[in-house]
């Protein structure tokens, strides 16, 4: 009688679980250029995977506030609609910089690069060329491409000779493989 009361309670408690969503997921975004491979998903019970690594969240109107036993990560964010923009932080650095402002050539662990010209202009991984302006009162800068690629704009940070850019990365809702395996 003992064994059936407890297997009764444990599918009482499993059945409640299911019944109340818990880890059910709210949402799922890829990068838009590699749309089945999930990137982010948040859970309605509070739980996130980013990066295939899961933490608890929280969001307001500006970031998602990612959190886990190793790692505490703030990612900003513009949704609206279906579009969903998030801004991934990296460091660039400048070595033997000589002068306070954001021109010259910089560079980060990965090997990205961004070079700022005293003229506006700029290039980007020595690939994509255009014009560029700041403004300081947001930290923010726009890209303007000379290639038919939309201007977009990156939120920075600039202490000296390392330069920490917000770079924005659209996403998509993730799209089922259809691939069989």
């Amino acid at each position: 009688m003992k064994i059936k009361s407890i297997l009764l309670t444990i599918s009482l408690i499993l059945s409640a679980l299911l019944i109340t969503g818990c880890g059910k997921k709210g949402e799922s975004w890829a990068y838009d250029y590699e749309p089945e491979t999930e990137v982010l998903a948040l859970y309605e019970d509070g739980t996130a995977k980013y990066k295939g690594e899961k933490y608890t969240y929280t969001e307001d109107n500006t970031y998602i506030r990612l959190k886990n036993n190793s790692r505490n990560i703030d990612i900003r964010y513009e949704k609206d609609g279906d579009s969903f923009v998030i801004y991934e932080k990296s460091t660039y650095k400048q070595p033997g910089k000589q002068e306070d402002g954001l021109g010259g050539i910089w560079v980060a662990d990965n090997g990205w690069s961004f070079a700022f010209g005293e003229d506006g202009k700029f290039s980007e991984e020595n690939i994509f060329f255009g014009h560029y302006s700041v403004d300081e009162k947001t930290s923010c800068i726009k890209l303007m491409y000379d290639d038919p690629i939309p201007d977009i704009h990156m939120y920075f940070e600039l202490n000296g000779d390392e330069l920490t850019i917000e770079y924005p990365w659209p996403l998509v809702g993730t799209v089922k493989s259809s691939k069989k395996g």
